[in-house]
């Protein structure tokens, strides 16, 4: 169970991060101190929920486990963003990247 919350906790503290990191990019007219401060601010609730899931998920995933699980789940959420948000389309280059790093995570939860 752990396990499931620990990728639940992660799959939502990405999506405040993506939105800490990208989402600003949309208001370029905005000084940058102020959209530095909104994305720290959005990053807090990032950091709430990422904390939490790596103590649970340490308790079921080696350390190695968890970076790489949720390097896969950064690209899921961004390619999820990249098209709602901003319009922007998968190209096969992409996929073929985003493939390779879904066959390490494979590789690392391989028994």
């Amino acid at each position: 169970m752990n396990g499931l919350i620990c990728i639940a906790l992660l799959v939502c503290s990405n999506i405040f991060m993506t939105f800490a990191w990208y989402g600003h990019l949309k208001f370029k007219g905005s000084p940058l101190w102020v959209v530095i401060l909104v994305s720290w601010g959005i990053a807090l609730f990032e950091y709430m929920l990422q904390v939490p899931a790596n103590r649970l998920g340490s308790s079921v995933f080696s350390t190695y486990q968890l970076k790489i699980a949720q390097e896969a789940i950064t690209l899921t959420v961004f390619v999820v963003f990249a098209a709602l948000y901003f319009g922007e389309g998968m190209t096969w280059r992409y996929g073929v990247s985003f493939g390779l790093i879904f066959a390490a995570v494979a590789v690392a939860f391989y028994k």
